[in-house]
């Protein structure tokens, strides 16, 4: 089966806010988990937005040059459980196995 654009967006958002949710919270270890590259990764954080998904960077205390981790902070229209229970299914897809 192939995914549309609009699939492939969505399926993201909801695959790296999972990722987020589930302690994979930061670009790199996002990249690690998926192999997007560093500006697919940060684009997707910061669409989250547009699905309602609150997302924030928390940043280490005492630390310098961004160091810290995404944190999502309300999940809006979206059921996380539902997000979790088709977390594999959603990374199949994207062929990020």
């Amino acid at each position: 089966m192939s995914l549309s654009k609009t699939q492939t967006s969505f399926y993201r958002r909801l695959y790296v806010a999972h990722l987020i949710a589930a302690g994979t919270a930061s670009v790199p270890a996002i990249m690690q988990a998926t192999g997007m590259p560093r500006r697919t990764a940060q684009d997707t954080i910061a669409a989250l937005a547009e699905l309602d998904v609150r997302c924030e960077f928390e940043p280490e205390p005492g630390q310098r040059h961004n160091v810290g981790h995404y944190v999502i902070r309300d999940w809006g229209p979206i059921d996380p459980d539902w997000v979790a229970h088709h977390a594999d299914r959603l990374r199949q897809a994207l062929g990020y196995d």
